[in-house]
């Protein structure tokens, strides 16, 4: 079964033209979409950091994927996944990434989605798409490829 990525995956909760100096600045930008959307409690920002802290959460392929700790799930309002764009990159200790998937999940909803994103990036040419998606319909379009048989 594919994944039903359209609860969690809106165009409101993507934006392709972000800048951050560094990585904890970046997930700063990931928290405040997740808030500005209604996915997450203003606590679930130090989640995210504490995560970053225990574990990167550097993918490959230029994405990382910032979320909270499980124990954070109680600050979700909603299953929701944003995605930021970084055109510049931004450094991700010693690696590049251009592309950060936050995940905001009170369940195991998320791993259709972390599915989804594998199969993205296994294909090297829409991986590169993901990377340089100019427009949030892009982004969605890749994502929601996943969805069909």
């Amino acid at each position: 079964m594919r994944a039903n990525l359209r609860p969690v995956l809106q165009a409101r909760g993507v934006r392709v033209h972000e800048r951050a100096a560094d990585r904890v600045a970046a997930i700063h930008r990931c928290a405040d979409v997740l808030e500005e959307i209604g996915a997450v409690h203003p606590a679930y920002r130090e989640a995210m950091l504490d995560r970053e802290w225990a574990m990167s959460t550097y993918l490959g392929e230029g994405v990382a994927i910032p979320h909270g700790l499980d124990m954070s799930r109680a600050l979700v309002r909603h299953d929701s996944i944003v995605v930021l764009r970084f055109p510049e990159g931004v450094d991700w200790d010693g690696d590049t990434v251009t592309v950060c998937v936050a995940i905001a999940a009170r369940g195991d909803g998320h791993v259709e989605l972390l599915a989804a994103l594998a199969q993205i990036l296994l294909d090297p040419a829409r991986a590169r798409a993901l990377r340089e998606a100019g427009d949030p319909e892009t982004v969605i379009a890749l994502f929601r490829d996943e969805e069909q048989p």
